[in-house]
């Protein structure tokens, strides 16, 4: 009887996540709960978040906003991390587009700064500029689900599209592209 009782806490957490889950999907599918949905923040200005930027393999004391970064161009924002598989899958789009000239502003999220150099020692570097997000305040306040996320920032700091999850086929990289160079 012991046994069962040591398993009730488990099994009440298991019941109490799915019910959650059936409970968002049912308020995506009926319309309601809109602010969750990926594409929440499409059309809406890109927040402002002053971050570090990565210099080497530390976070300096350089501060950067990426709305400042992207003001008077378009820019794709890419939330990723060092200890993110996905991230390692699509990293090889996010080369494509900087070789077609694409601007693209990295966020590394709840990462180490010298994790994120190695990594993107190791895989390439992509992007114009990365910004140090070690607690995950832009995370927050671009409402990330997980990493990796990627934002098409207008030249006015407005979000026109938004990928969740890893751009990894050549048809996810054209979207970014065609969303960025319509701007």
């Amino acid at each position: 009887m012991s046994r069962w009782m040591a398993l009730l806490p488990i099994v009440a957490l298991v019941l109490l996540g799915g019910f959650l889950a059936f409970q968002m999907n049912r308020m995506a599918d009926s319309g309601q709960g809109a602010e969750y949905r990926p594409a929440a923040l499409v059309g809406k200005p890109l927040p402002e978040t002053v971050l570090p930027m990565l210099e080497g393999a530390v976070a300096s004391e350089k501060m950067l906003d990426p709305k400042t970064a992207a003001v008077g161009k378009p820019v794709v924002v890419n939330v990723f991390a060092s200890w993110c598989a996905p991230c390692r899958l699509e990293h090889p789009q996010l080369m494509a587009l900087k070789a077609k000239g694409v601007k693209i502003i990295g966020i590394a999220y709840k990462d180490d700064p010298a994790r994120t150099r190695a990594f993107l020692d190791e895989l390439g570097d992509p992007f114009d500029v990365v910004l140090v997000d070690r607690e995950g305040r832009a995370g927050l306040d671009l409402g990330i689900s997980g990493v990796p996320e990627t934002f098409v920032v207008d030249a006015y700091g407005v979000i026109r599209h938004k990928a969740s999850g890893p751009v990894i086929s050549e048809q996810d990289g054209q979207d970014i592209l065609a969303a960025y160079s319509s701007l």
